[in-house]
C-alpha cells in the first residue's frame, strides 16, 4: 500500500505541469485559437523561473517570472496570429522552435546548477493513513492547479463571460455582429494560456526537476496539446488525462525500481507512445471530435465576413 500511495503522489507531481499547460491551451482553443507554441513557451518559462529563483533564492519570484515570460511569448504569438493574421499552425511551430533556441542560449550559465527540493505537508491531513502520503504531501502549485481546473470549469459553463468565450470560439462572426470584441477576447485568452504554460514550465525547473538542462520540458508541451483533444475540451477530463499521463511518466521509474528488465530507452518512450495511442484511438471517430471541437478552431477571424 505504501508503494501504491507513493505512485499516486508521484503521478500527481508529474501531472501538475501537464494540467497547468493543458488548461491554458483549453482556454485558447475554446476561444478558437490554436497555439502550437506551448513547448517553446514552457521552455522559456522554465529557464526564466529557474534563473530568477536561483539568483533571488525565492521560488515565488521564480513562478512569477515563469508566468510573465509565458505571457510575453503568448503576446508575441497574439501579435502575429491576431494582428498580422499569420497562419496559426506555422506561427505556433515557429514559436516552439524560437523558444527552444532562446532557452538554450539564456540557460548556458545555469546548466548543472540545482535548487533545494521543495516539499509541503498539510498538517493533520498528512497523517491520514494512505491518503496522507498519496494526496496531502504535494507542492502548493499542485493544489493551485486543481483549484484552477475547478474554476475554469465553473467559468466556462456557469458564467456569462464563459458563454461569450465559447461563442467566440464557435462563431466569431456572430459574436462580432452582437458587438463583442472578438480579437480582444482572443488576445486575453492567449495571455491567460501563456501564463498557465509559464507556470507549468516554472514548475518543471523549480519543483519537479529543480535544475536546468537544455530541453528540460522534453515534449510535455506537445502532450498538453494532445490532452485538450483527448479531453474533448472539458476541464474535468483534462484533469483525468493529466493524471493518466503523469502516471505513465512515473511508471517507467516504478518498473525500473521493481527490476523490470527492459532497456531504459524503451521505458522512457512510454509517455509518448501513450500519447500516440490515445490520439490514434480518438481519430477513429472524427464525428465525435467534430461535435466537441470549437467550430472556428485555428481559423482566422475576418471582421465583416459572414
Amino acid at each position: 500500500m505504501e508503494q501504491f500511495a507513493s505512485l499516486i503522489a508521484a503521478s500527481i507531481n508529474a501531472g501538475t505541469p501537464l494540467l497547468l499547460a493543458a488548461l491554458g491551451l483549453l482556454i485558447n482553443e475554446r476561444a478558437g485559437v490554436l497555439n502550437l507554441g506551448a513547448e517553446g513557451m514552457m521552455l522559456v518559462a522554465a529557464i526564466a523561473g529557474f534563473a530568477v529563483g536561483y539568483t533571488t533564492h525565492s521560488p515565488m519570484l521564480g513562478f512569477l517570472a515563469g508566468a510573465l515570460s509565458g505571457v510575453l511569448m503568448a503576446a508575441l504569438f497574439s501579435w502575429l496570429a491576431l494582428v498580422l493574421a499569420t497562419n496559426q499552425v506555422a506561427t505556433g511551430l515557429a514559436l516552439s522552435i524560437f523558444g527552444a533556441g532562446l532557452s538554450a542560449f539564456i540557460g548556458q550559465r545555469f546548466v548543472g546548477l540545482a535548487l533545494p527540493s521543495q516539499t509541503l505537508s498539510i498538517p493533520v491531513l498528512k497523517d491520514i493513513p494512505f491518503l496522507g502520503q498519496a494526496l496531502f504531501q504535494q507542492h502548493w502549485m499542485s493544489y493551485l492547479a486543481l483549484l484552477l481546473c475547478a474554476a475554469i470549469g465553473w467559468f466556462i459553463y456557469r458564467t456569462r463571460a464563459g458563454l461569450i468565450l465559447r461563442a467566440v470560439g464557435e462563431s466569431p462572426e456572430s459574436a462580432h455582429a452582437l458587438g463583442y470584441p472578438v480579437r480582444l477576447i482572443r488576445f486575453a485568452a492567449l495571455l491567460f494560456g501563456g501564463a498557465c504554460c509559464g507556470l507549468a514550465g516554472a514548475y518543471l525547473s523549480l519543483v519537479y526537476t529543480p535544475m536546468w538542462v537544455e530541453g528540460l520540458v522534453s515534449g510535455r508541451g506537445w502532450i498538453a496539446l494532445a490532452l485538450t483533444a483527448f479531453a474533448t475540451w472539458r476541464p474535468a477530463r483534462v484533469l483525468l488525462g493529466a493524471l493518466l499521463f503523469g502516471g505513465v511518466t512515473i511508471l517507467q521509474f516504478y518498473l525500473q525500481g521493481i527490476g523490470v528488465t527492459l532497456p531504459s530507452q524503451i521505458l522512457s518512450m512510454l509517455p509518448y507512445v501513450a500519447t500516440i495511442v490515445v490520439l490514434a484511438l480518438i481519430s477513429r471517430n472524427p464525428d465525435w471530435i467534430r461535435l466537441n471541437m470549437p467550430a472556428s478552431l485555428g481559423k482566422p477571424f475576418k471582421p465583416g465576413a459572414s
